[in-house]
């Protein structure tokens, strides 16, 4: 048995033509449906990148305990697991977060890895060659000048950094497709912003690309309906280049005859909003469907069902789950996700509810019918702690004054495996209070999620799903206080 992950990065379902998308250039994404189950109602859990890349190790939720970091000491990883019972993990990757402190031992989970660099303002290429523009100069600093300085450095389509993952993992297909027993995960940064692509994706689209230098969305909210609509196409562009290489592995599949024996599992960690809800980006605005529902595909050898739907609610920690249940290896008991073999073969559902949301932000929850967004009932946000033992952000160390706020060595949750955790207070999250208040979706009859609906009794059924969920997940008391739902501690 052989397993393969191939892993955007705020990929949007809407843009899509498996998922109603009639003009985006996309038809090995389509050619992908025809040969793989979609899924109509998967879910994000915890938001952004590192937090969702911790649910795949870990099949669990840990937003409510920690914002961006690290594995923790105590947490179970699906690709370290393979390797400890004989299934040869192999992870490649340019997505950058993993060598900065903040995701700096995920990779070394697997049994082996590689990379290319290059993507967003990764600190890649030395140049000192102050003439080169600004690419994006709406922004400013050394961020977006290393982003300027990368992109002279892979003009060609073969230089990019996506085609350079791209082939790293077609070289281990070819290299082991004789081979038993591995999981291979090719995961790229595409179509993250900025939306940097050759001039042979812009030319499928009637757009002057020339006119906005901009390629790069501020997460705020739209002030120029222009703008949107160059970003919505730089992104399509984008998504016709993960187009172009996910039809090479489709290609290598079809070549080596991988699909009689090899899981294929096409995903992403979260969508983007491109001008939709008056937004632009993710992680500063309320998680609407365009960023929570995300695209997923699934092909299972085992049962060989191509070309179908299925309408279960499923979430990203269910894919851990389903990836160590496909090589016959029982879950660690800490893991939340489930199976989805036979929701694949027969649309069996896995869980009533499921959360998702990022730290110190809405807890969300959703039926698969509904979507309630609860919010922090006072302004401070507060109370609100990070519990770790890696005190990381996404680039650099708690600093010193963070760590002067180590209240005390919490108590073991269920999850720690007997270890107490730092708890560090007055966490701030990454949206303004202000944007933050509790609404209610039908997302069955308002699948755009333009109308809020005031329903008690639905709003009822959805805060005792939210609950429930909040304490399998052994969330911290202080989130309970902090959402006001003390009376159900």
């Amino acid at each position: 048995m052989k397993a393969i992950m191939l892993m955007f990065d705020s990929l949007n379902r809407h843009m899509l033509p498996p998922y109603g998308c009639d003009w985006v250039h996309a038809p090995n994404f389509k050619r992908l449906a025809e040969k793989t189950v979609t899924f109509d109602r998967a879910f994000v859990g915890s938001m952004p990148c590192m937090p969702a890349r911790r649910e795949l190790h870990t099949g669990r939720y840990n937003f409510l305990h920690r914002s961006w970091g690290p594995i923790e000491p105590f947490d179970d990883s699906m690709p370290e697991i393979l390797k400890r019972n004989g299934v040869w993990s192999h992870l490649a990757s340019d997505h950058y977060h993993y060598w900065e402190e903040g995701g700096c031992n995920y990779h070394t989970r697997y049994k082996t890895w590689e990379i290319s660099r290059g993507q967003e303002g990764d600190p890649w290429i030395g140049d000192l060659d102050s003439s080169i523009p600004n690419t994006n100069p709406h922004r400013k600093g050394e961020w977006a000048y290393q982003d300027s300085i990368n992109r002279k450095y892979m003009q060609e389509l073969e230089k990019v950094p996506q085609a350079k993952t791209t082939a790293m993992g077609i070289e281990f297909m070819r290299k082991n497709a004789k081979h038993d027993k591995w999981f291979l995960q090719i995961e790229t940064f595409d179509p993250h912003e900025p939306y940097f692509t050759p001039e042979q994706f812009k030319k499928l689209y009637k757009h002057d690309f020339s006119k906005i230098t901009n390629d790069w969305p501020d997460y705020k909210p739209v002030d120029n309906p222009e703008l949107t609509r160059h970003y919505q196409m730089t992104n399509a562009a984008l998504i016709s280049m993960c187009d172009h290489f996910l039809g090479k592995i489709l290609d290598e599949m079809d070549r080596l005859d991988l699909w009689k024996d090899t899981m294929l599992i096409v995903n992403t960690d979260h969508g983007f909003l491109l001008g939709e809800h008056d937004w632009w980006g993710k992680c500063r605005m309320p998680f609407y469907n365009e960023i929570a529902n995300t695209p997923l595909f699934i092909w299972d050898p085992r049962s060989g069902i191509r070309g179908q739907r299925r309408h279960s609610l499923v979430q990203t920690i269910d894919l851990p789950a389903t990836i160590l249940e496909y090589f016959g290896l029982p879950l660690p008991k800490d893991m939340q996700g489930k199976p989805l073999r036979e929701t694949i073969v027969s649309d069996k559902p896995v869980r009533k509810a499921g959360l998702f949301g990022l730290h110190g932000t809405h807890v969300n929850c959703t039926d698969g019918h509904h979507v309630y967004m609860r919010a922090p009932v006072n302004p401070s946000n507060q109370p609100l702690s990070e519990y770790t033992l890696m005190p990381t952000h996404m680039r650099r160390t708690f600093d010193v004054e963070e760590l002067h706020k180590i209240e005390c060595l919490q108590e073991p949750f269920t999850f720690t495996k007997g270890c107490k955790t730092m708890k560090i207070t007055g966490g701030r999250p990454w949206v303004a209070e202000d944007q933050l208040k509790t609404m209610l979706f039908d997302i069955d009859k308002d699948p755009g999620q333009k109308n809020l609906i005031n329903d008690p009794d639905c709003e009822e059924k959805m805060i005792k799903l939210l609950v429930q969920c909040m304490k399998d997940n052994d969330s911290p008391k202080e989130q309970f206080i902090r959402l006001g739902l003390e009376k159900y501690i």
